[in-house]
Order: structure tokens, then C-alpha cells, then sequence
């Protein structure tokens, strides 16, 4: 009776906290901006800090489609390019952005790869399928997330020794990242 109790408090455990330092980030995260947004503006209005923040965006991203907020984003760009620890913390987020939500999206092909002949697979990301720029020709750059973790490792292989995967992107992405507890079954 006492291990049943027991295992049904682990599984309260696995539902629960995850899901309420889920909900607490969220809301830590939407009360410190409209928050200081509403402090900013001199605005009391619950929630118009979030809405002006997503609207903030929006007009962000429509200026940096057009030619001119281009430029003006490209000069901010390379100063944050130029300041030594800014550029290392806002080159690898932008970069990282750009991954997931730009136009040359790099987590698109997912891949199994053998580390030895007949030995173990790792699944990762192809990210370049030519690396003769590199003095490799033949080899291909994987990309491998690392479970429970936002890092990774890059890893090159013979291209004949990675094949594609037939799931979708963020089907590969969750199963990695949960440590193969999630995604397809």
C-alpha cells in the first residue's frame, strides 16, 4: 500500500511540476513585461503591455522586410557585432532564432547517423550537406541537441553514413530533447 502511494505521488510529481514551472515561468515572464511596459508608458491598464509588445514586434518585423528598416536593422546588427561579450550573447540567440523561425531555417532534416560501422546511431539536424569549403568534401555537419539541455554538439560525418529520417522536424526535436520520452512513438 505505501509503495502504490508512493508511485502515485512520482507520477504527481512528473505531471505536476512540470506543468506549474511551466505555467509560473509564463506568467513570471507576462507579468514582468506588462509590468514594466505599463511603468514605461505611464499606462495602468492590465495586459496592454502585452499587447503592445506583440504589436511592437510585428511592426519590427514589417520595418526589417522593407528596405529601409533593412539597413537600419543591418547597422544596429553589426554595432552589436562589434561589442565583445554582446556579440557572443547576441550572435548565438539571433543564430539560434534564425534555426527554428527564419527563412533558411537550419533544424529541417532531421537525420540517423552511425557513429561506427555497426555500431550506435545518434539522431541530430543536417546543417551543411557540403563542408568541401572546409577541406572535407564527402562530409556533412549534424547537429546534435542534447536532452534536458539547451546545447549540443556538432558532429561531421561521411555523408553515406547519415540517412534521412521520415518524421517531422519537431517530432525529432521533442523526442531528442526529452530524452527520447517524447515525440513519435
Amino acid at each position: 500500500m505505501v509503495k502504490r502511494i508512493i508511485g502515485y505521488f512520482l507520477k504527481g510529481l512528473l505531471v505536476f511540476v512540470p506543468a506549474v514551472l511551466t505555467v509560473l515561468t509564463a506568467v513570471w515572464a507576462v507579468t514582468k513585461l506588462d509590468t514594466l511596459l505599463r511603468d514605461l508608458l505611464k499606462v495602468n491598464v492590465p495586459g496592454q503591455g502585452i499587447a503592445i509588445t506583440v504589436l511592437g514586434i510585428t511592426l519590427i518585423g514589417f520595418f526589417a522586410s522593407h528596405w529601409v528598416g533593412w539597413r537600419l536593422f543591418l547597422l544596429v546588427d553589426s554595432l552589436f557585432a562589434r561589442v565583445p561579450l554582446v556579440k557572443l550573447l547576441y550572435g548565438s540567440l539571433r543564430d539560434f532564432i534564425a534555426a527554428f523561425a527564419g527563412e533558411r531555417k537550419s533544424f529541417d532534416k532531421p537525420v540517423v547517423a552511425e557513429i561506427a560501422a555497426g555500431g550506435p546511431n545518434v539522431i541530430g539536424f543536417v546543417t551543411r550537406d557540403d563542408l568541401t569549403s572546409l577541406g572535407l568534401p564527402g562530409q556533412v555537419s549534424v547537429y546534435l541537441p542534447q536532452s534536458y539541455n539547451f546545447a549540443g554538439q556538432l558532429l561531421i560525418f561521411p555523408a553515406e553514413r547519415v540517412r534521412p529520417l521520415p518524421v517531422d522536424s519537431s517530432a525529432a526535436m521533442a523526442f531528442i530533447v526529452s530524452g527520447g520520452v517524447a515525440g513519435p512513438a
